[in-house]
């Protein structure tokens, strides 16, 4: 059975940093589009950042330059370091993950992703 829990959230003050981590078991992420997608109450669930088999990655406008997604292919985690965290940046944070070898031609479109963990609240302060 394929699961995927989160941690790393928490209350930060804007400017802050935060770093998120995704384990995978049953499952190897190696092979996979993984990606990070967040929800603000209200709003649609937005693809925040992606990394394909290759490990070429994909950012949202609005974290380029302030988040990194990485993936450990040994330890089987995914990782998004924010840095310079916004009051906008407040949603719950969940980290996604595509069947293995499927194309991922849309990386921040969940309807690319298959797996989904249960998500981390990240809360931004002005």
């Amino acid at each position: 059975q394929v699961q995927l829990v989160e941690s790393g959230g928490g209350s930060v003050q804007a400017g802050g940093s935060l770093r998120l981590s995704c384990a995978a078991s049953g499952y190897t992420s190696s092979g996979s589009c993984v990606a990070w997608f967040r929800q603000a109450p209200g709003k649609e669930r937005e693809g925040v950042a992606a990394i394909d088999i290759r490990g070429k990655t994909t950012y949202a406008d609005s974290v380029k330059g302030r988040f990194t997604i990485s993936k450990d292919n040994a330890k089987n985690t995914l990782s998004l370091q924010m840095n310079s965290l916004k009051p906008e940046d407040t949603a719950m944070y969940y980290c996604a993950a595509a069947r293995p070898w499927e194309w991922c031609p849309t990386p921040l479109n969940t309807l690319t992703y298959t797996y989904w963990g249960q998500g981390t609240q990240v809360t931004v302060s002005s």
